[in-house]
Order: structure tokens, then C-alpha cells, then sequence
């Protein structure tokens, strides 16, 4: 109480203003508090409502205007572009695809006027796709799906799925990585890959060419897959040329040869490349080019070529002018068993006579070594008088010409007169 009247005693001596509020805030101090609500309500902007996902309500939509359409396919594109403003294409793209391209979902319902889109009528997808190109990413996980289950399509419902997807990839529509789907297992074991393939291809070709087609594998990194699209135990050469050449693809049989030779040309040279840096027996060489020029069916002029880049390429050369002719002598002599075994046509000599010329063009100390380097192969058996001849009156090239001929001229000289020498001392006996 003590406590009390000092506080009054000491508030009545502010002014009147001061103790009015502390005379109200210590009255209200008793006062109940009201209750306050512990929730609110918030009512839900029809923006923020999460909608339901109907696939059923969506297709039923598309099929009945499919339907209305019938065959008339600008009718089909227009509903098509015009129900995308209303329906949610992006939500529902996979049962809009599902619709378009194999004509059911889950064997549940057919679209009868679009089962399964002929080649006359892949404009209706470059259209919706450029519309909404939004939808790009889904059609071709779509399409990739499909080339996965080709196993459910009838045989015509495959060729005509093929002859589309041929003209998608021509057009640009659809990208190559999406074949890659077709190396899956459950298709190439049952031999639909490759059925599918060759069809796919001439409808690719047939709207482009060739060129076009193979420049898109190899850009896909597609180009050395294609063997995978047949069982393992016909994953060769040979098969593959075989089932191409017959359905009137020579261009991809050759194209695929080329390929793999290329391919094998690598393996080949970095294979020699460690023997000859291991001192590896020439004998021992010899037949391991040879081994593999029958697996691979190379050819004996691309391996000539081959051999001597190798060999040339395994030395570091001195940059004297004076030195490295006899640094280069001693190598290739050492060598020379290894590319006569490989030089016993004349195509093959005069490949190498060719091959020695540009590389002693392009290497400036080699310049004066030309004619040194085909006489030490020509003792060594390697190149023979007759392509040394025809070399030096018509098959060189014009890389330093007028140089190496003129090198080669009394060698050449020589050759013709003891060739006349012997043909006159025959005609004598």
C-alpha cells in the first residue's frame, strides 16, 4: 500500500495529460481479454486451384475431333492447332502423341483415321510441332518409346511407322539420336531392327540423298552403330553389305565399308606403332598386317600407305639437311622387309612412290632424299623398275614436280638402258 501511494503521489505531480493515460492503462489492466480466432480462412484464387488430370477427358476430346475431321488432313491440322489454345497440350503430350502416332494408349481405344500415320501425312506433325514447339521434347521421347515396342505393331503398321519416321528425320522434324533405340535387344534379336532400318533409310533418302544421310549418322556418332542393328552372330561386314545391297542400299553398304576400314585402319596403326616402339620382330609384323587385312578385308594399297606413315612418323628427324638423308636411309632399310611384303602389286608401288614424294615435299629436309629413298627401294625389292618408270612419265603429282623428276633422271636413264641391254642380248641368244 506503502508502494501504492507513492506511485499515486508521484504520477499526480505530471501534468493532467500524463495521468489521464496512466490512470486508463491501470483500469484496463483488470480488464478480460476477448477471444481471438486461432485460424483464418483464405479463399483460394481460381489461378492457384490445382486442376485434375483427366488423360481420358483429354483424349476423348482429340478423338471426337479427329473423327469430325475424317480423312481430310488440313481439317485435322487446323483442329489441332485450334484445340491447343483450350487444352493443355504441354500437360497431356504424351497421350497426344499416343493419339496421333500409334492411335491408342494402352490398347484401351483406337483413333480409326489416324492408327498409324502414312508418309503423305507427316505435315499434320511438322505443323503442331512448329506451333508448339513446346512439344518437340515430347514427341520425340514418343517416338523413341515406339522404336522400343515395335514388337506390338503388325508388320504394315511397322513400314508405314518406318516410311514416316524416315520423312520426319529428312525434314528435320525429328533428330538421329532417336534411332538409338533400335540397337534395344528385344528389337534386334527379333530382327525388326534391321527390317525397320532398311525401310526407314530409303524413305530417308528417297525425300534427301545419301549424302545427307549418312553426314546426319556420323554427326549422331551413329555411323559405326549400325552393325548392332543385326544379332550378334551377324555383326559383320559381310552380312550387313549382303541385307543392304538387296533392299537397293548400296550407297549405305559402301558408305558403312568405308567406315569400318577406317576404323580398322586406326586400330592397325596404333597397334604398329607400339610393336615398332617395342622392336617388335618384322617377321612377326608381317603377319599380323596380314591377319588382320583378311579379318578386316582391307586392301593392300590403302595398307602401303599406311605402313610408310607409320614408319616415318616413329622417328624424331635431325633438322640438318646433310644428316637426315643417311638418318632416313639406315630406317627404312631396316624397315624395307616389312613394306616389300606389302607392295607386291603395282598399284600398291606406285601408292607409296606417291606417298614418298608428298612426304618429301612437305618436309623441306627431305627434299633432296627422294631419289636416294626409291633407289634404296628398288635394291630392296620393294618398288620395281616398271612402277618406278611409269611414276616418273606420268603418275607423279604435281608436289614438287619438276625437283624429283629431274633427281630422278639418270636413275631412270639407266633403267631404260639396261632394260634395252637385256632386251638385246635376248633377242641375240
Amino acid at each position: 500500500m506503502v508502494l501504492l501511494y507513492v506511485v499515486v503521489l508521484m504520477v499526480c505531480s505530471f501534468p493532467d495529460s500524463v495521468c489521464v493515460f496512466f490512470f486508463r492503462t491501470f483500469m484496463n489492466t483488470g480488464k478480460q481479454q476477448k477471444p481471438v480466432l486461432t485460424g483464418q480462412r483464405f479463399k483460394t484464387r481460381k489461378r492457384d486451384e490445382k486442376e485434375k488430370f483427366e488423360p481420358t477427358v483429354f483424349r476423348d476430346t482429340i478423338i471426337l475431333g479427329l473423327n469430325e475431321a475424317g480423312g481430310d488432313l488440313d481439317a485435322v491440322a487446323k483442329f489441332l492447332d485450334v484445340t491447343g489454345s483450350r487444352l493443355d497440350y504441354r500437360r497431356y503430350a504424351d497421350t497426344l502423341f499416343d493419339i496421333l502416332i500409334a492411335g491408342s494408349m494402352l490398347g484401351e481405344w483406337i483413333a480409326p483415321n489416324l492408327a498409324a500415320l502414312s508418309v503423305t501425312e507427316s505435315h499434320v506433325f511438322n505443323k503442331l510441332i512448329r506451333r508448339y514447339k513446346y512439344l518437340q521434347n515430347a514427341f520425340e521421347e514418343e517416338m523413341k518409346k515406339l522404336l522400343l515396342f515395335l514388337k506390338a505393331f503388325s508388320e504394315s503398321e511397322q513400314t508405314k511407322l518406318a516410311m514416316l519416321t524416315g520423312i520426319l528425320l529428312a525434314n528435320g522434324t525429328l533428330p538421329p539420336p532417336i534411332l538409338t533405340s533400335l540397337f534395344s535387344d528385344n528389337v534386334v534379336k527379333e530382327g525388326i531392327s534391321a527390317s525397320f532400318a532398311v525401310k526407314m533409310f530409303k524413305a530417308w533418302i528417297s525425300e534427301k540423298d545419301a549424302n545427307a544421310v549418312t553426314s546426319a549418322l556420323r554427326k549422331a556418332n551413329l555411323d559405326k552403330k549400325l552393325l548392332e542393328l543385326f544379332p550378334a552372330n551377324k555383326q559383320n561386314m559381310e552380312h550387313f553389305s549382303k541385307y543392304f545391297n538387296e533392299v537397293g542400299l548400296k550407297e549405305l553398304s559402301d558408305f558403312m565399308r568405308v567406315q569400318q576400314s577406317q576404323g580398322t585402319r586406326k586400330e592397325l596403326q596404333k597397334e604398329l606403332q607400339e610393336r615398332l616402339s617395342q622392336d617388335c620382330p618384322i617377321r612377326e609384323m608381317v603377319v599380323y598386317v596380314k591377319e588382320e587385312m583378311k579379318r578386316s578385308d582391307l586392301q593392300e594399297q590403302a595398307v602401303i600407305g599406311l605402313l610408310w606413315n607409320i614408319l616415318m612418323n616413329a622417328v624424331e628427324w635431325n633438322k640438318k639437311e646433310e644428316l637426315v638423308t643417311e638418318q632416313a636411309l639406315k630406317h627404312l632399310k631396316h624397315y624395307a622387309p616389312l613394306l616389300a611384303a606389302f607392295s607386291t602389286q603395282g598399284q600398291s608401288e606406285l601408292v607409296l612412290l606417291l606417298r614418298i614424294q608428298e612426304y618429301c615435299y612437305d618436309n623441306i629436309h627431305f627434299m633432296k632424299s627422294f631419289s636416294r629413298i626409291v633407289v634404296l627401294f628398288y635394291k630392296a625389292d620393294v618398288l620395281s623398275e616398271e612402277a618406278i618408270l611409269r611414276w616418273y612419265k606420268d603418275t607423279h603429282t604435281t608436289k614438287g614436280k619438276g625437283v624429283f623428276v629431274e633427281q630422278m633422271k639418270k636413275f631412270v636413264e639407266w633403267l631404260q638402258n639396261a632394260e634395252e641391254e637385256s632386251e638385246s642380248e635376248g633377242e641375240e641368244d
